[in-house]
């Protein structure tokens, strides 16, 4: 069923952040939850397990393989479990998540001995100061209601020289590959989105809410802002997606 143009307004103003966002993008990612993991593949075309494994390679889980980290904005648990299957890894992984139904939908690949999923606002995280090994969102933390705020909880979950990693969205610098995806992301993807997912909105919330993010250095300087050190940024495949990693400071 095609959108309505009270629909498309409500995704939007998501997108814009304030107020509606958190409600919304709690709701959208309940409803679409059944359908989550078999359009991350279909529309990335499987690229996004390998930006996710290069995200994990990132957290340097070697440096404590017994800790504690942090998977904000689980979902459905692909990172967490990716991370709990690391060759060497004995430690613990909390997913958290605000939208149950992600973490439900996601349960079953996860081994249960190492990872914990925790129903919990990524503003709110339920850790005390200082204690995790690391901290990773993937695909998460644009959809934040305040970027800003989410940093500083990331910061203060983590323990002196542990790493807080972001994988997220971004658009391409060259001009051929930009029109190319924006072709795709604006046009296509919600197309076949909106009929995998059966949601009218979610996935022209997706390029949407990607137009809005910072992007680059401006993420970058945010993260320092924050209190991040180390600050460092990559883009993966022509753009199309970024890897950021900061440090909370010894």
């Amino acid at each position: 069923m095609p959108a309505t143009d009270t629909e498309i307004e409500e995704a939007r103003a998501a997108a814009a952040g304030g107020t509606e966002k958190r409600a919304y993008v709690r709701r959208i990612f309940s409803e679409i939850a059944p359908r989550y993991d078999l359009l991350n593949h279909l529309l990335s075309f499987g690229i996004d397990r390998r930006w996710r494994a290069r995200a994990i390679a990132a957290l340097r889980l070697a440096r404590r393989p017994s800790g504690t980290y942090v998977d904000i904005c689980a979902g459905t648990l692909d990172v967490s479990a990716l991370i709990a299957r690391q060759r060497g890894f004995g430690g613990m992984v909390i997913g958290a998540d605000f939208a149950e139904p992600m973490l439900r939908a996601g349960r079953s690949k996860t081994p249960r001995a190492s990872v914990s999923a925790v129903v919990a606002d990524a503003l709110s995280l339920p850790l005390r100061s200082g204690t995790a090994a690391g901290a990773i969102v993937a695909f998460g933390i644009r959809n934040l209601a305040d970027l800003d705020a989410s940093l500083r909880e990331a910061l203060r979950v983590l323990e002196p020289g542990a790493r807080f990693v972001i994988l997220e969205f971004s658009t391409p610098r060259t001009p051929l590959v930009r029109t190319v995806y924006r072709l795709y992301f604006h046009h296509v993807l919600p197309a076949i989105g909106r009929l995998v997912s059966r949601h009218p909105t979610a996935y022209r919330y997706l390029p949407e809410s990607v137009d809005r993010f910072p992007e680059g250095g401006a993420l970058a300087d945010r993260m320092r802002s924050a209190g991040f050190t180390q600050v460092t940024w990559t883009m993966l495949s022509f753009g199309i997606a970024a890897l950021h990693i900061g440090e909370r400071p010894a």
